[in-house]
């Protein structure tokens, strides 16, 4: 016979008074970070499709590498084991063997992380029908799972960089085989990683919502949820910011949003690599600037101190080669062009265009490379040239670029930092726009081919570092660009919020909240 409900309630107070500690902790609040993204929605949370900032962020907190960072840096030097805990390589270089650790679980009942998962995913990773990031694996020949725990990778050149490319980014994210054949085309809203955080629930053009992985082989996160709110609009992100319904926030990459987020007793303001640069890329392939002198012209009228200054010093800084400073191999004492009007102007006299010149430029209405290209058409006006700028919307211009229809194409990027991806992308004769194997070499710049071609087979440091030098003075003496700045990334979080690391810098572009983050409510 069942117990009446009076019975029951009876039963279930005593219960309540006879272990109050045990019921006042099974009843505590969970711990939930809210974050603000500046974006609409989600893309993907593939992580071999996802190239957006708004995707890189977020599954940095879902998926794990082979490698990774140490928490909060960039610096290459930090490099260290995640999913592998060692590794080596042969004597040429050409044959790695990577020892996965015998604890790590995939989310959910997916189960334990085995080499046979290691090989999908790097297969996958290097398969351009699967994959946005292949061609950082182009020179893998073959991957085997030697063994449940044991993974033989053998590369077509002899490489020093298969560690950093096997870090917990982009291509490098090992996921569930499983899950992958499981959920098909679905697996972009059905991520399962290994990372702190495994995957919730999506609420189109709303948010990702993540909950802890209780299993995580680094210990069980101290947050418990998290939401991942997508706020495209600057001043709803800031309203919802301090009305209190975020803890940490994606900031305007500008300076009067940085000092007025600094100026809050409440808040942390966090200012990271990898800084992206700002460059006018110049087409040689277009009249009339294949004359060097014209383009000489061009970078000796633009003043990058004005670029600088429109975007802020605390938040940007001069350029100080062709690509950014932190990345290993910059050339910290290259000569860059000086600004000198009168200098311009006698180079486009001897050049035959003494009474000035037009030239083209698509340029897209975002305002991080809107501001700049509007302060370079200024000073550009001022040597007598004038530069005729169709702007346009993001996602035109970056389809209309890719034509070659631009004479000068005003652009921002960051890339793992390793100036080997730097030189091949922007400077590469390969990568030169309206090539099959294009990427983003706008100039059509290809004096340095021989140097990056070597560098990237170069096992010993110190001639490689050589090498890059070698083609940086190539490229900055051909005028193939004109640096404008370097910009950090931006983003503010309650002081009750600590990461459990010291933030200087994160790939992902954004913090990692990993298993030792807490958030005090």
């Amino acid at each position: 016979m069942k117990p009446s409900k009076l019975c029951r309630n009876v039963l279930f107070t005593a219960m309540i008074s006879a272990m109050p500690l045990a019921y006042g902790a099974a009843q505590a609040a969970p711990v939930v970070l809210s974050v603000g993204m500046a974006a609409s929605d989600l893309g993907t949370l593939d992580p071999h499709r996802g190239a957006a900032t708004q995707e890189k962020i977020v599954l940095a907190w879902i998926y794990n590498g082979l490698t990774r960072f140490a928490p909060g840096s960039t610096d290459l030097s930090t490099i260290e084991g995640d999913l592998a805990q060692s590794w080596e390589s042969s004597e040429d270089k050409k044959t790695w063997t990577f020892k996965l650790r015998d604890d790590v679980q995939f989310h959910g009942d997916f189960g334990k992380v085995t080499s046979e998962d290691v090989v999908f995913s790097l297969q996958r990773a290097a398969d351009p029908a699967r994959s946005s990031f292949s061609s950082d694996f182009a020179n893998i020949d073959k991957i085997e799972a030697i063994d449940p725990l044991t993974v033989r990778i053998t590369l077509k050149e002899a490489s020093n960089d298969l560690p950093y490319v096997l870090v917990g980014y982009q291509g490098g994210f090992i996921v569930s085989k499983k899950a992958v054949e499981q959920f098909g085309d679905d697996f972009r809203v059905n991520p399962v990683g290994t990372g702190p955080f495994a995957f919730d629930t999506y609420q189109a053009s709303q948010s990702v919502n993540l909950k802890a992985h209780t299993a995580y082989f680094r210990g069980t996160p101290k947050i418990d949820r998290i939401v991942y709110r997508y706020i495209r609009s600057d001043a709803s992100r800031d309203l919802a910011y301090e009305s209190g319904e975020l803890d940490l926030v994606y900031g305007r990459q500008d300076q009067q949003w940085a000092n007025r987020m600094d100026k809050r007793n409440d808040t942390v303001l966090d200012i990271i690599e990898p800084a992206y640069q700002g460059s006018a890329y110049l087409n040689i392939s277009h009249k009339p600037l294949d004359d060097i002198r014209v383009r000489q012209a061009i970078s000796h009228a633009i003043d990058t101190r004005q670029v600088v200054a429109f975007k802020g010093e605390k938040v940007a800084f001069a350029p100080t080669t062709i690509f950014p400073m932190a990345t290993l191999g910059a050339d910290l004492e290259a000569k860059l062009p000086q600004y000198d009007p009168e200098k311009a102007k006698e180079l486009l006299k001897e050049a035959g265009f003494g009474n000035g010149l037009t030239i083209k430029a698509i340029q897209s209405q975002n305002i991080t490379s809107l501001g700049p290209a509007q302060i370079v058409q200024a000073q550009l006006k001022k040597v007598g040239i004038t530069l005729d700028m169709d702007v346009v919307e993001h996602a035109t211009y970056h389809q209309q670029i890719r034509q070659n229809l631009s004479d000068i194409v005003v652009y921002g990027a960051s890339r793992f930092p390793i100036a080997d991806n730097y030189l091949k992308e922007f400077f590469h004769s390969r990568s030169a726009v309206g090539k099959p194997t294009a990427v983003t070499n706008f100039s059509h710049c290809d004096v340095a081919d021989a140097q990056i071609d070597a560098a990237a087979k170069e096992l010993d440091p110190a001639k490689r570092l050589a090498l890059w030098k070698e083609a940086q003075a190539k490229i900055i003496e051909h005028v193939c660009s004109v640096p404008l700045f370097e910009q950090k990334l931006v983003w503010a979080r309650r002081d009750t919020l600590d990461y459990g690391y010291q933030l200087e810098g994160s790939l992902s572009y954004g913090p990692l909240i990993t298993e030792q983050t807490t958030l005090k409510k």
